[in-house]
């Protein structure tokens, strides 16, 4: 297809708050889009401290009802999806609020898809499967990584298969997406790690994107440099504000990239991992991401040569090869730095898996923007690589 044939969308929230007490907007926002019942779906540990409690009370404050389903779970599951849905029924509710991280956010995404559309989960795998709009969506972002809060992506896992479903579809794009770093604060430095590198791995995937474009690029390219300079001192430090209030704009930037520009093997991968092991998203992420590099590099060097330069590496003198090598060294040191582990040996993860893995790899979503072809036998190796 020709340049000027190709039509490139751009999708966002229509109203995205952040900065230090944005979340006090909660009531204001269910207000504007005229909720009357308030589904809140959030996981057991932040209902736990009662911050799902403090949202449903500004939910009530604007004279709008409210109820908590906690039932999102790690790798949120079609079965999480489908409990809040009847919660969700059972209650008449008629719009959402998540609060948490991609687990929440994936969650709230499959219950309003279905509300409105019908069927199951499992129906809407792939592109742009809905037919019809979800219910007013609020996403009240915890963690500074997945961009879920902001997206139009949603993985949830097939119980039956323990792959990850990729559901790529606009209508899941939230009205609103609030990220307030007061409500980071209270990460834990081994979540503040990885859900860091998962958006430094959202950043960089979609810069080497077949799909990239320079509205992308412009969004990818900052929030690779900010979580450059403040991962390390969030996961040091996680009272220090203004790292916390960085890693925020990093990850909803880098949200916006991938978006827009989709993802790559990384992603492909990972969602095999977290499918197959129940791993955290954003070790598998970060473990993998210099290995699927190191086989992107050659696709464009100059790409990874302004990735460097991106986290702050001098590249001055070098060659553009040279330069794109140092991008992959400084995406190792920092994830070293903050404590990610070495390898997937160290997460248990067998050989055996990898040739399913591999092949059910290639078939997400995530992977058909990755800039190099792989064979299957390229994927095993990546996989073997990462060990």
């Amino acid at each position: 297809m020709a340049l000027a044939d190709q039509v490139f969308g751009f999708f966002i929230p229509t109203v995205s708050l952040m900065g230090v007490g944005s979340v006090k907007e909660t009531g204001n926002q269910v207000k504007n889009l005229g909720g009357k019942k308030v589904l809140i779906v959030t996981d057991k540990g932040l209902a736990a401290l009662g911050v799902a409690e403090k949202v449903k009370g500004l939910v009530e404050e604007a004279g709008v009802s409210a109820i908590i389903y906690d039932g999102a779970e790690p790798n949120p599951t079609d079965k999480n999806v489908h409990d809040g849905l009847k919660v969700f029924q059972d209650n008449k509710c008629d719009m959402i609020v998540s609060l948490g991280g991609g687990s929440s956010h994936d969650c709230a995404k499959g219950i309003g898809i279905v509300s409105t559309n019908g069927g199951h989960i499992r129906d809407y795998e792939g592109v742009d499967k809905s037919t019809k709009p979800m219910p007013p969506f609020i996403a009240i972002n915890t963690t500074a990584g997945t961009g879920s809060e902001m997206t139009r992506f949603c993985i949830i896992t097939n119980t039956d298969t323990h792959v990850k479903m990729a559901i790529v579809d606009w209508r899941v794009t939230p009205n609103v997406a609030i990220n307030d770093p007061v409500l980071m604060v209270g990460m834990p430095s081994a979540l503040t790690a990885a859900t860091g590198m998962d958006a430094l791995t959202h950043a960089v995937e979609a810069y080497v994107s077949t799909i990239a474009t320079p509205v992308t690029d412009a969004c990818a390219l900052m929030a690779i440099k900010l979580i450059s300079e403040n991962l390390r001192n969030a996961v040091a430090n996680g009272q220090n504000m203004e790292a916390r209030d960085k890693m925020a704009y990093a990850e909803y930037l880098a949200g916006m990239a991938f978006n827009n520009a989709s993802l790559g093997y990384v992603h492909g991968m990972a969602h095999q991992l977290g499918g197959f092991y129940n791993l955290p998203h954003g070790v598998c992420n970060a473990i993998l991401l210099p290995a699927v590099e190191s086989f992107n590099l050659i696709s464009n060097p100059k790409r990874f040569a302004e990735i460097a330069e991106a986290m702050g590496e001098n590249i001055e003198g070098l060659s553009v090869r040279e330069a794109a090598d140092v991008a992959i060294a400084s995406i190792k040191k920092l994830s070293a730095d903050v404590g990610i582990p070495a390898g997937l040996k160290e997460l248990n993860v067998k050989e055996k898996d990898f040739e399913v893995m591999a092949k059910n790899a290639m078939k997400d979503a995530c992977s058909a923007t990755n800039p190099r072809l792989a064979t299957l036998q390229d994927v095993i190796n990546i996989f073997k690589s990462a060990m």
